[in-house]
């Protein structure tokens, strides 16, 4: 039995207080209205006394705020720098490899974050063709008719698409894929081959390949490489090899770096 009254040997090292306080923000992960300290105590399997010691200094660092008057509490604004600095140095880590496949291919490359059901580009490397491909970092995409945005619904359950997306969407183009049962077809493909194609559904003339993978926070990030229409389709099948390889290469370095 736990004893509310003191706390043990083991919570006294440091390493066990940062693992404690680590499971305390986890249980705060997706509860916007906050959960009090009975709540959090008991999803962590802690001693009240204990969870409320640990989340005083937490509160104190501002990595939990009082999420109402009654003792509740979430998380706090620090975790969200925190998190915003790890986006960023994941643009830097991702910067040379962006580089290094638009130099392979000629060709323009993006990199787009998933903001519910749109993208973000964060950043991009323009191609050395005369004729290519841009878009503005800090533009914002659709999902349903975009390379990048289909690679990430690809990730998705088919409820979570129709949840997300709906069943019906906008014609951008002749080729825009209007309907859910069109847009699930096509995520069956992704779903085999990883790779997502756009070919011009969200821009005549415009078309795109891209993949998708996550950050060291397991948020979903994605690489596309759009090519002007008369060039793309005697290429799509090499921008896919390449863009399956920079993945790999990727996510090798990630994996490396957390080991």
């Amino acid at each position: 039995m736990k004893r509310a009254d003191a706390p043990d040997q083991a919570e006294r090292g440091p390493v066990q207080v940062i693992t404690r306080a680590a499971s305390i923000l986890r249980a705060l992960e997706d509860q916007p209205a906050g959960l009090s300290l009975g709540q959090i105590a008991q999803r962590v399997d802690l001693a009240r006394s204990t969870v409320q010691r640990i989340v005083a200094a937490l509160e104190a660092e501002k990595l939990l705020i009082a999420a109402s008057p009654t003792g509740r509490v979430r998380l706090g604004p620090t975790l969200l720098r925190l998190a915003s600095s790890v986006q960023s140095d994941f643009v830097s880590l991702c910067r040379p490899w962006l580089v290094k496949l638009s130099a392979e291919l000629s060709e323009t490359v993006d990199l787009a974050a998933i903001k519910r059901d749109y993208l973000i580009f964060l950043d991009q490397v323009i191609g050395s063709q005369r004729l290519r491909a841009v878009s503005s970092v800090g533009e914002t995409f659709p999902l349903y008719c975009t390379a990048n945005g289909k690679a990430y619904l690809a990730q998705l359950g088919n409820d979570a698409v129709e949840e997300l997306v709906g069943r019906s969407y906008p014609a951008r183009t002749p080729t825009t894929l209007t309907t859910y049962d069109a847009l699930l077809q096509d995520l069956r493909r992704i779903r085999r081959t990883g790779v997502a194609f756009d070919r011009e559904e969200h821009t005549v003339g415009v078309c795109a390949a891209g993949v998708v993978l996550r950050d060291s926070l397991g948020n979903y990030l994605a690489i596309s490489v759009p090519v002007p229409a008369q060039r793309f389709y005697d290429r799509q099948t090499e921008i896919a090899e390449h863009l399956l390889a920079t993945k790999r290469a990727l996510e090798d370095q990630l994996e490396s770096a957390a080991a």
